[in-house]
């Protein structure tokens, strides 16, 4: 289980590194990350979480030591004027095909790249529905997936019927969809739903952090301990094995080596994945 494959035949690594929050450590990070085992990495045009640019310096490090771009999997966003602060990567007055543009060529400028394996548009512009705003950004990432730019675009933090608007009216459906996942709102359900039914990857982020209380369960501990692992790889591998792709965002250096050994050194029993499924419902 160390890959996933898109309904255009993209393959991307089963377990992506997310570098939000990591400011001036960012490239020391990644660097880690991926001398640890990640060959996915996902950061974002957005100045108040990420460094985009300091992921492009780890790159330009682990080049040098024979990582070439085509062994790594690399995902950015585009982050509209309202998920931004003063240091927008455009033009905040420009249309917004001009603003993707701009935020789109910024980032390979960062990433010392040609293409990128994902770009994301980082949230729709409204919280129910999409409105024209929407269709103009996706309009535009579309185009950068026909012209081989990027080789799949994707949504994040999108609720079901936006999913279901966005599968049914665009184009170029998304192949990745990347949203927050709380165990309480059933690990998300709706969503992942319609993304298995479409044939798009779900990518689950924030899945320990937004679920502290998953992770003190004695059932989850129980679990833990008959396989030999620790409550956080129980949730990760609990996450592959229900057809999710991980994020983890971990700066700990032996956190990063167990996370990937989730991919191989052991698998949940159905009752296990239904226990957790069950635990905040």
């Amino acid at each position: 289980m160390d890959s996933m494959v898109t309904y255009n035949g993209v393959v991307l690594p089963a377990f992506l590194y997310g570098t939000a929050w990591k400011k001036d450590q960012t490239a020391r990070l990644v660097e880690l990350a991926v001398d640890s085992g990640f060959m996915a990495i996902d950061t974002a045009n957005q100045l108040i979480h990420y460094e985009e640019a300091l992921v492009g310096e780890a790159l330009l490090k682990l080049a040098k030591k024979g990582m070439t771009r085509e062994s790594l999997f690399l995902q950015t966003k585009f982050t509209s004027v309202s998920g931004q602060d003063h240091r927008t990567p455009y033009d905040q007055s420009a249309a917004l095909p001009t603003q993707v543009q701009q935020s789109f060529e910024s980032s390979l400028q960062h990433l010392h790249t040609d293409h990128v394996d994902s770009y994301v548009l980082h949230g729709p512009y409204s919280r129910w529905g999409l409105g024209q705003a929407d269709w103009d950004v996706w309009a535009a990432m579309e185009g950068y997936y026909q012209t081989g730019k990027t080789k799949m675009i994707g949504i994040s933090n999108v609720q079901a019927d936006q999913l279901r608007e966005l599968c049914e009216k665009a184009s170029v459906k998304p192949m990745v969809v990347q949203n927050r996942c709380y165990a309480v709102m059933g690990w998300d359900k709706d969503v992942r739903d319609i993304c298995k039914s479409q044939g798009i990857i779900y990518q689950g982020f924030s899945l320990l952090t937004a679920n502290q209380d998953v992770l003190r369960d004695p059932q989850v501990w129980d679990i833990a301990k008959r396989v030999g692992a620790n409550p956080m790889q129980v949730i990760f591998r609990f996450a592959l094995q229900i057809g999710m792709l991980p994020l983890t965002g971990t700066t700990d250096e032996s956190h990063m080596k167990d996370d990937l050994a989730v991919l191989t050194q052991f698998e949940l029993t159905e009752n296990d994945l239904q226990s957790i499924e069950s635990i905040a419902i």
